[in-house]
């Protein structure tokens, strides 16, 4: 991208609406209650024929530093250092505020170039806050809808005026000359099914981070990253949004998502929170492994196996994180304790990778990360067709399947239709006569043999072709 836009402005003025505007998609959080961004949130926008990067960020308020509000403000003001140009935001309808005032000469002190924009414009009754937004002394404002898409050319023509039409039209590169490479992912089934392709390790990787509230899930990535890029602290339910941070770990680039914390159902009841919970359940699917991090002082809580189970069966590879490991008096009667719990309660994901860590102090995030790899790794794993069914034959010798009404079931072939979570098809007769029981045996047996521990394995069963079932008996 070509240069980057912060958008502020005191809280329910709009921003986020502008935001999704911008990126072309429902990103951000939007509802009439104020507040309801909190960190600061990056994506690529596109404006008729610019390409930026743009932040969203959550209201300004005048608030002591230690408050919650205070620590949003901060989040804030690091954005307005990172951009090179601010679009606040002000609301027209509404009219001028003394915060608007207050703001509005902060952004004259940062030096940065700033476009003001007067939203809400559509609204009966707004030329009068428009005209009182002159007073501001940041130049012509720009009446713009971010609700409904009008003004957006003018705001197009003044974010050109205010940076440069250097910085807004930068060279392009000529895309003939780079070398385009096709991914492994890319290559279908067709390239040969008895190939076991090998894990590509510096492809990025995609991270999602859920857990109860007030687990420690936005402190863990902010010790990850090195910095305070996520809005912290002891309240809980803090984060909304979820928020993606890209970093480095040994050469590969890593997509963590941040989520909001996911209470039991029954006790979600705001739409605010709902809407939190939905965005988390987007970020779960979007990613590839799911960390889900469990309190140490207070783990396995119902709500902490229902999120294990719920990233199961959307067929993510799970690693499980004990957080607040610093907080634990004796580390290896309590460490033997969880992992006896963890194969007992979660039976359905035997052999999941669990790592003691410390998000405050920074224990155990190396052993996380490897763990993540080597979830992954597996996640992806391919195993030809002609092991799988001297796998399938051996397995049918020493446990055969039960015979129903007197009939044998037999097993005829076995291939892998995908990765990604691992899935396999069998040939078979009587496939929906085949108990629950045999597919967890076969299950189990898979996850051993060929040592996928921990991620999800599906089976599908498929009744073998009977050529003469459709021809007319003779007679």
């Amino acid at each position: 991208m070509s240069f980057t836009v912060a958008i502020v402005g005191r809280p329910n003025v709009g921003k986020s609406t502008l935001f999704n505007r911008l990126v072309g998609k429902k990103l951000a959080l939007v509802d009439d209650t104020p507040g309801v961004t909190r960190d600061r949130r990056p994506g690529d926008a596109k404006l008729i024929d610019l390409r930026f990067t743009i932040i969203d960020t959550a209201g300004l308020e005048e608030t002591g530093p230690d408050t919650l509000e205070g620590r949003m403000r901060a989040q804030t003001e690091a954005a307005i250092d990172e951009a090179d140009l601010t679009l606040f935001v002000v609301d027209a309808k509404a009219g001028l505020t003394p915060l608007d005032k207050t703001f509005g000469e902060l952004l004259r002190r940062s030096g940065k170039p700033v476009v003001l924009v007067a939203n809400k414009s559509e609204a009966k009754g707004s030329d009068g806050g428009f005209y009182d937004a002159f007073t501001l002394g940041l130049g012509e404002p720009v009446p713009v809808s971010a609700e409904h898409g009008q003004g957006m050319i003018d705001l197009r023509d003044a974010i050109v005026a205010a940076i440069g039409e250097e910085r807004a039209f930068p060279e392009e590169i000529d895309e003939a000359e780079t070398n385009v490479r096709v991914s492994p992912d890319e290559v279908g089934d067709e390239a040969g099914e008895d190939i076991e392709p090998e894990y590509d390790e510096t492809k990025p990787l995609r991270v999602a981070i859920v857990g109860r509230p007030n687990a420690g899930k936005s402190t863990l990535i902010n010790r990850f990253l090195g910095e305070d890029r996520l809005l912290t602290g002891p309240e809980a339910g803090i984060t909304r949004d979820s928020i993606s941070v890209e970093w480095d770990w040994r050469g590969r680039t890593i997509k963590m998502f941040d989520t909001a914390g996911m209470r039991r159902k029954a006790r979600v009841q705001e739409k605010l929170e709902k809407l939190s919970v939905a965005d988390a359940l987007r970020a779960i699917r979007f990613a590839e492994i799911v960390v889900i991090v469990f309190d140490a002082t207070i783990p396995f809580e119902k709500q902490d196996l229902q999120i294990v189970d719920l990233v199961l069966r959307e067929g993510r590879a799970a690693v499980i994180a004990f957080n607040k490991w610093d907080l634990v008096e004796d580390p290896q009667a309590v460490l033997a304790e969880l992992r006896e719990k963890t194969d007992r309660l979660l039976p359905q994901a035997r052999g999941i990778r669990a790592v003691p860590i410390s998000g405050q102090t920074g224990y155990g995030l190396d052993k996380l990360m490897q763990a993540i790899i080597d979830t992954d790794r597996i996640w992806n794993k391919r195993i030809s067709t002609a092991k799988l069914n001297r796998w399938l034959e051996h397995t049918q010798v020493q446990h055969p399947p039960p015979a129903v009404s007197g009939r044998r079931i037999k097993l005829k072939y076995m291939t892998q239709v995908k990765a990604r979570p691992p899935a396999f098809m069998i040939s078979c007769t009587r496939a929906d006569a085949l108990p629950e029981s045999y597919v967890r045996y076969l299950t189990n047996g898979l996850r051993a043999d060929f040592d996928m521990p921990g991620v999800p394995i599906r089976i599908h069963f498929k009744a073998a072709e009977n050529p003469f079932e459709n021809r007319k008996k003779k007679r």
